[in-house]
């Protein structure tokens, strides 16, 4: 079993949802991300997803464009973001640590170091899932088997848009959890309608059988409250991105550790 199934049964057991935040590795400092990660599992975080900069992020609104612009420059990419996970394994072996990006630096980086050494690499890391926003399901099964050799999830995302056909193929390849995106448009992007997600998720459960985790649009504790009701997993990014930016070096991790608890609190 996967560090990430583990953690949702061992939640689930104790009548409890997964709050997963999601941030930029490399923002808004190259070296805080580490120390970051730490602060969300002291504020309650369950599983971390950490977004893997990259120069054209199509699913992302403008705040998690900025801050992986100001990584870019800081010089993040794949090689500094394995390095970051394999620091925060040193201090921490049980909180999954979800990848999500876009398939072009994966593929950088397998040209640059060899054929499926993004996956040797990840694994060797201690990643636990990937999430790559552009793979469809259709042509990614060799993917998707090579990382559960390698004891890796691999996490879609599914839309409101998702067709019965579109979730069965999802359903074919998903493990760990699936991601549904509560809104039409990129990240941070409107105003979340959480009768229409309580309406949606039944028909996605009728097609996989992981955890479904609702995002995009989940800013405060009593969204996330409200999700939780119906979600296995409530994953919430661009607000994050928004407080931690212009924040003084010190104040980077405990202002995230704070808002966390707040919708840990709330979740619970």
């Amino acid at each position: 079993m996967s560090r990430i199934a583990s953690t949702f049964t061992a939640l689930k057991a104790q009548g409890r949802k997964a709050l997963i935040p999601y941030v930029t590795a490399g923002f808004p400092f190259a070296d805080i991300t580490p120390e970051l990660m730490h602060a969300m599992v002291a504020g309650g975080a369950d599983v971390i997803e950490l977004g893997v900069p990259f120069s054209d992020p199509s699913a992302d609104g403008p705040v998690i464009q900025q801050a992986g612009e100001k990584a870019l420059a800081l010089g993040i990419g794949t090689l500094q973001v394995l390095e970051m996970v394999r620091t925060f394994r040193r201090q921490d072996q049980r909180t999954p640590v979800v990848l999500m990006g876009y398939a072009n630096p994966v593929e950088r980086y397998d040209i640059k170091h060899g054929k499926n050494a993004f996956i040797r690499d990840a694994a060797q890391a201690g990643v636990d899932g990937v999430l790559i926003v552009d793979y469809p399901p259709e042509e990614c099964l060799d993917f998707a088997a090579q990382l559960r050799a390698h004891g890796m999830d691999l996490i879609f995302l599914l839309a409101p848009t998702s067709t019965d056909t579109r979730m069965a193929q999802v359903a074919q390849v998903a493990s760990g959890y699936v991601y549904y995106v509560s809104l039409k448009g990129v990240t941070g992007a409107g105003t979340l309608d959480t009768g229409a997600v309580e309406a949606m998720l039944p028909r996605i459960r009728q097609h996989v059988d992981v955890p479904v985790g609702v995002g995009f649009g989940i800013r405060d504790a009593a969204t996330a409250q409200a999700i939780g009701k119906v979600a296995d997993a409530v994953v919430i990014g661009s607000k994050i991105i928004q407080l931690i930016d212009e924040q003084p070096r010190e104040q980077v991790a405990p202002v995230a550790q704070a808002f966390l608890r707040e919708i840990r609190t709330a979740l619970d």
